[in-house]
C-alpha cells in the first residue's frame, strides 16, 4: 500500500520516520512546505505541494493535525482527489462529531474513514510505541493494520466511527487527574524539605508509581518543562472531553479544575510547555 502522511508536527515527524523505516511511507505534506521538503529529503520520499496531490496518488492517507477545523479542512481537500476504495486514518485528537462528519464526506467518494487518536506523546511517536484507539469498520482496520503497526505498540478497535475519539477523551481526563495528583504530591514533598530525587524513586516503585511520575517527576522538580505533550493542546483536548461529558450528563469536576489551572498558566505564557508545568501552580499554592 502506498501511504501518505499529512501533518509533520512533533508527533507527525516521529510517525513519519517509523513509517519510512518500515517501508510504508511514500509521500508527505505539511502546511509549512519547508518542513515537508526537509523530512522528505531525509527519508528519500516525495514531498507533495498540496493535499490534493498527495491524496490522489496513495492508497492510505494518514492525518495528524491539531484541531477539529484543521481536520475538516484537510478532509475537504482529500475528498477532491481521493480514489474509491482508499482509506483515510485520522490520528488527530478531535470530537466524535468531527469524526462522523469526516466519515460522511469521504463515504460520498466511496472512501473509508477511521478515527484513530493516539496516546504516548512525542516519546511514543519517536519510538513507535504509541497506543492507538480506533473507531470505524473493523474490516477496514485490518486492511491498514500493518501500516498502523509501524507506529504503535498497541492498536484497539473501540467500535464505530467516533469511538476512538471517545476513548481518547477518557485518556485525556485520566492524564489530567494523574497530572493533578503527581504535581500536588511533589509540591507537598518539596514543602516538607524531602530529598526530591529519592522521593520520586521510592514512590515510583510502590502503589503510587506511574509513567508520568517516572518520566516527568525529576524534570518538573528542577523547573524544567520541555514539551512531551504541550499544555495548550491538553487544554484543547479537555475542552472536547468537557463538551462530551455535558452532552452525556456526566459530571467532570476534575476536568473543569484542570481547565481553569491550565488557563492560568496559558495566560502567563506557559502554553507551549509540557503539562507538567502545572507544578508551577502547585508550588505557589503549597507555599501560601
Amino acid at each position: 500500500m502506498r501511504v501518505g502522511l499529512i501533518g509533520l508536527g512533533a508527533m507527525g515527524q516521529g510517525m513519519a520516520r517509523n513509517l519510512a523505516k518500515a517501508g510504508c511511507l511514500t509521500t508527505v505534506y505539511n502546511r509549512t512546505a519547508s518542513k515537508a521538503e526537509t523530512l522528505a529529503a531525509e527519508l528519500q520520499i516525495q514531498a507533495c505541494e498540496t493535499i490534493e496531490q498527495l491524496a490522489g496518488q496513495v492508497d492510505v492517507v494518514l492525518i495528524c493535525v491539531s484541531a477539529d477545523k484543521d481536520v475538516l479542512m484537510v478532509v475537504d481537500a482529500i475528498a477532491k482527489t481521493i480514489r474509491p476504495g482508499c482509506v483515510v486514518v485520522d490520528m488527530s485528537t478531535v470530537s466524535g462529531e468531527t469524526a462522523t462528519v469526516a466519515a460522511q464526506k469521504l463515504a460520498e467518494k466511496q472512501a473509508a474513514f477511521l478515527d484513530a487518536p493516539v496516546s504516548g506523546g512525542v516519546e511514543g511517536a519517536n519510538k513507535g510505541t504509541l497506543a492507538m484507539m480506533v473507531g470505524g469498520d473493523a474490516q477496514i482496520l485490518e486492511r491498514v493494520r500493518p501500516v498502523l503497526a509501524a507506529m504503535t505498540a498497541r492498536i484497539e478497535h473501540m467500535g464505530g466511527v467516533g469511538a476512538g475519539q471517545a476513548c481518547k477523551a477518557v485518556n485525556q481526563i485520566m492524564c489530567a487527574g494523574i497530572n493533578q495528583a503527581v504535581t500536588e504530591a511533589l509540591a507537598f514533598a518539596e514543602a516538607q524539605g524531602l530529598p526530591m530525587e529519592k522521593v520520586i524513586d521510592v514512590v515510583s516503585g510502590g502503589a503510587a508509581g506511574n509513567w508520568f511520575l517516572q518520566h516527568r517527576g525529576k524534570t518538573m522538580t528542577q523547573n524544567q518543562f520541555p514539551p512531551g505533550f504541550k499544555l495548550a493542546l491538553h487544554h484543547k483536548d479537555l475542552k472536547i472531553a468537557q463538551h462530551m461529558a455535558q452532552h452525556a450528563g456526566v459530571g467532570c469536576s476534575l476536568t473543569i479544575t484542570t481547565l481553569a489551572d491550565y488557563a492560568k498558566l496559558m495566560a502567563k505564557g506557559y502554553g507551549d510547555e509540557d503539562i507538567s508545568a502545572l507544578y508551577r501552580l502547585k508550588q505557589k499554592r503549597t507555599s501560601n
